[in-house]
């Protein structure tokens, strides 16, 4: 069952999953406005070992990411809408801008992460060649991406506005 974790039951855990031998998948995001390519990532991603956790970006390192208008959902409700999600296994409040703090800490077996990252771009990559873990970088679904969704509601918006005004 999906469930929202605290830093000290995450830790709890995988030192339990470690010593059970269970494969520990770890993906992050910022997840604002969930798509059908993000349901592919975290699909592909539950594949790829037993327990599938996922780092949230919380409200501030959302804006610091975006732009001072997002994130348009507050991080209590992505994390529960992730947690929600069959794949998901725990959702983890994710305070930076990367997720190489958490990697450092949790020591997954599996990062994976959306094709649009490659080794060169993926911040974290540092941290996940140092620790070992093993990169899996998901293809992304053509033409699905929140900046995409974005961009066609407001395109759909103003086209309705003008449209009102004639």
């Amino acid at each position: 069952m999906s469930r929202l974790l605290t830093w000290e039951a995450a830790l709890e855990e995988r030192r339990r999953l470690r010593r059970a031998g269970r494969t520990l998948v770890f993906t992050n995001g910022c997840f604002d406005v969930l798509h059908v390519g993000h349901v592919h990532t975290l699909e592909e991603a539950a594949r790829r070992g037993d327990v599938l956790w996922v780092g949230v970006n919380d409200d501030e390192s959302v804006r610091l990411l975006k732009g001072g208008q997002r994130p348009f959902v507050p991080w209590e409700e992505r994390a529960r809408i992730l947690a929600a999600l069959r794949a998901v296994d725990g959702v983890l409040p994710l305070v930076h801008v990367t997720a190489a703090i958490m990697l450092a800490a949790l020591r997954p077996d599996v990062y994976v992460k959306g094709g649009d990252y490659s080794p060169a771009t993926l911040p974290e990559m540092g941290v996940v060649r140092a620790l070992g873990i093993r990169l899996v970088l998901v293809p992304p679904v053509p033409g699905r991406s929140s900046s995409a969704l974005v961009e066609h509601i407001v395109r759909r918006q103003r086209s309705k506005t003008l449209s009102d005004l004639t």
